[in-house]
């Protein structure tokens, strides 16, 4: 039994860490790399390999040039570095035209929206641009906002939750403010009008879910100006903790975690044009300590992540420090198929037939928990370390079905399914988690 950290860093210390960040591109080129954070349903990714679409999975790095789509039922989410994100539902395909870093440092986004529904939350954060194309229409964000963006046979609807936006439309820019739809009849001249409501969709619930998990684990969500790199800070929150090692200093560990664990159990090489192959994480918190810092084996703790400082940029391999005699760290293939799966570790499980029961296991480093759908992660972890696994219950937001929208698209929900496999692709509950009392209203 190892023996567990016996003193945590106050979260707002550990948000210092990151504000030490720097991402580099590839090969110090414009292009850059964000993250695929959900993965929910029938999700493909086009990630420019000349393979086509194939199934997507989490953690996967999105660069320039990516599409993704959702076939029938599912969800998938985008994180931004500046923790902005972009989620879609069933039935939708988007693409990244530009993902890119410009000569003063700041980050130019594109997202078009080719069909289906997507939900944009932008962080607002300073200099940086996120642009939203849909028809002939084009959303260009220059403060914090949050919309929702509905599209199908020729028509749209654009309702903005949060903020305010301008949308550039061919007979002029249009404005729409909080609590507003706009309604775009891109078959007829992209004829518009505005409404003064909004009419909900079966995906709100599971949007404001997400939202409120991120506002709630950010780990520098009180400091969120002293880093640019948000993202998966809120995952490493929920799912472990930093404690100060002798020797070693500041180091995240993840809860549900023993002696036989180590950071490549679950996971898989992908291949990504201007990177070659890189390892993904399986673990719902694998994006951050596997593209920054270094994986150490710290005595008396086991496996650790070690963040690095100014000169830490963004790897396709975490560095692997002290690892034990018997250690065999993965290596990545020469050549061949463009994802090759590992999986080594157990993942935790439905507990019988019971859709709100989940059976934790050690070892399992969180594979298998929804993002917020369990409390007190530390304190089961605390049950699992002596050996035993542990019942917890599983709180979700259920997605309702509707009547089909007016603009000509059917509503769908997807199935409320649990997957019973950790095998990758990596997958999150067809419910969204509602992080400890439910979702809030969008306000």
């Amino acid at each position: 039994m190892l023996k567990r950290r016996l003193e945590t860093v106050p979260v707002a210390l550990a948000a210092l860490v990151f504000s030490l960040y720097s991402i580099s591109s590839f090969a110090d080129s414009q292009a850059r790399i964000v993250r695929l954070s959900t993965v929910d349903g029938n999700v493909q990714i086009d990630r420019n390999t000349g393979q086509g679409f194939e199934r997507a999975f989490l953690n996967l790095p999105v660069t320039q040039g990516t599409k993704l789509r959702i076939r029938g039922e599912g969800r998938a989410e985008i994180e931004f570095e500046d923790g902005s994100t972009l989620r879609i539902a069933s039935d939708t395909q988007v693409e990244f035209p530009q993902l890119s870093l410009l000569d003063s440092g700041s980050k130019a986004s594109t997202v078009n929206v080719a069909s289906g529904t997507a939900y944009i939350n932008f962080a607002g954060a300073k200099d940086n641009q996120l642009i939203l194309m849909f028809g002939h229409e084009k959303v260009g964000f220059s403060h914090a906002a949050h919309l929702r963006l509905e599209a199908s046979n020729g028509m749209a609807a654009l309702a903005v939750f949060k903020g305010d936006v301008e949308v550039e439309a061919p007979s002029g820019p249009i404005q729409v403010g909080k609590n507003q739809t706009a309604s775009f009849d891109l078959r007829k001249d992209d004829k518009s009008s505005v409404a003064k409501d909004i009419e909900p969709n079966p995906y709100d619930d599971w949007d404001k879910a997400q939202d409120k998990y991120h506002q709630r684990y950010t780990l520098n969500a009180s400091n969120n100006n002293v880093s640019p790199y948000a993202f998966g800070t809120s995952d490493m929150a929920y799912y472990g903790n930093f404690f100060n090692a002798p020797g070693y200093g500041m180091m995240w560990q993840p809860y549900l975690t023993g002696a036989g664990w180590d950071p490549f159990m679950d996971g898989a090489w992908a291949f990504s044009p201007g990177m070659g192959y890189g390892w993904v994480s399986a673990y719902p918190w694998g994006w951050t300590p596997y593209h920054y810092g270094s994986w150490a084996f710290v005595p008396s703790y086991g496996w650790a992540w070690q963040p690095g400082g100014v000169w830490s940029s963004f790897a396709a391999m975490p560095r692997i420090l002290n690892a034990p005699h018997s250690f065999a760290a993965p290596q990545p293939p020469t050549a061949g198929r463009s994802t090759i799966v590992v999986n080594r570790g157990p993942a935790s499980t439905l507990a019988g037939r019971s859709p709100s029961k989940l059976l934790v296991r050690n070892n399992s480093a969180g594979l298998g928990i929804p993002r917020g759908g369990v409390n007190n992660l530390t304190k089961i972890s605390q049950s699992v370390q002596q050996g035993r696994d542990v019942s917890a219950r599983v709180h979700t937001v259920p997605v309702t079905p509707m009547p089909s929208r007016d603009f000509g698209r059917p509503a769908s929900a997807p199935r409320s399914s649990f997957p019973a496999s950790h095998s990758m692709p990596s997958q999150t509950p067809s419910s969204s988690p509602a992080p400890h009392g439910g979702a809030p209203a969008h306000k």
